[in-house]
């Protein structure tokens, strides 16, 4: 019976256990169906330059079998609602965050991400906690407000470039700076004040091309930002030896503990080997490491030192 709930739960499905007096009675398996939009959505995001990560409170087969159907980057799986606001708090050491949810359970995330983004079926409490909210059912829809953001903002800049611009040549010819260098000509005010309303005519024109634009359409979609260069990161990595790890739930809960400290990017832990190989962005002291592990009833046998793996390299830029 666990050989095929294991496998119900590698096909992307939850097994349910029904027991009586201490006695397994059967098994069932239930699943949600990925909606057909979501695979090209999580695309377009992630050739936006973004990192897609899912968080789910289904046990991680199941977690792991539909984020590899989805084409996420990343499964974090198992979580409670206080500790998808932990993940979230996690991530946004690495850069800005969004969360996408339509549950009570996402609404503590929702507030803690940069950006909380609800879907317009979900409940009354996610829509509160956010800061947009979709009106469609539809995971593209996300892709297409990150676009129609994006050109917003550039809009924005362009509008005030030129106003600028168109500011600092006329206002002094309006002002007489240059009639030296005119022959003595005089800006008439009314070519000023028709000068001044082609100005507002052409911001509010270029503000209205947004109407032509097709959100949906991923021709375009490009990285956020422009490379700058490259930056060297240096890997720091520790291995805590520990013992009493006996299902993939015991991992899970490892994993959340260790990711839950400051200092921790990722933690990657195995019951096979019994180890928890922890990459860290700051020094953590091997007591905290130990502290965490041994709080969820795990005897730690040893912290293995310090040790570094390389520098990863990466593109940096800005907005």
């Amino acid at each position: 019976m666990v050989r095929q709930a294991k496998q119900l739960a590698q096909e992307g499905k939850t097994p349910l256990l029904f027991a009586a007096d201490e006695r397994l009675l059967g098994m069932i398996a239930v699943a949600d169906v990925i909606r057909e939009d979501s695979p090209e959505a999580i695309r377009q995001l992630q050739k936006m330059g973004i990192q897609v990560v899912m968080l789910t409170g289904d046990n991680e087969w199941t977690a792991r079998a539909i984020g590899a159907q989805a084409g996420v980057d990343e499964v974090v799986a198992g979580v409670l609602p206080a500790e998808k606001e932990q993940v979230i708090r996690r991530l946004a050491r690495q850069g800005c965050t969004a969360m996408v949810g339509d549950g009570i359970n996402d609404a503590p995330a929702l507030t803690r991400a940069d950006t909380g983004i609800a879907i317009g079926a979900g409940t009354d409490v996610a829509m509160d906690a956010a800061d947009v909210v979709l009106m469609n059912s539809r995971l593209s829809d996300v892709a297409a407000a990150i676009r129609l953001s994006r050109a917003t903002l550039r809009n924005i800049h362009e509008n005030l470039f030129w106003t600028f611009i168109y500011n600092v040549l006329l206002i002094p010819l309006a002002a007489g700076a240059f009639v030296f260098l005119m022959g003595g000509w005089v800006m008439n005010p009314m070519l000023g004040a028709a000068a001044m309303s082609l100005s507002s005519f052409c911001v509010c024109m270029n503000a209205l091309r947004l109407n032509r634009m097709d959100v949906h359409d991923p021709a375009k979609d490009r990285p956020a930002g422009k490379s700058m260069g490259k930056k060297e990161e240096r890997i720091m990595k520790k291995t805590i030896n520990m013992e009493g790890m006996m299902c993939a739930h015991c991992e899970a809960t490892v994993k959340k503990a260790l990711e839950a400290l400051d200092g921790v990017t990722t933690a990657e832990v195995s019951r096979e080997s019994g180890t928890a190989v922890v990459e860290l962005a700051a020094p953590v002291d091997d007591g905290v490491l130990s502290k965490a592990v041994e709080e969820k009833d795990f005897t730690v046998l040893g912290v293995e030192q310090e040790t570094t793996e390389g520098f990863r390299t990466g593109q940096w830029g800005t907005e």
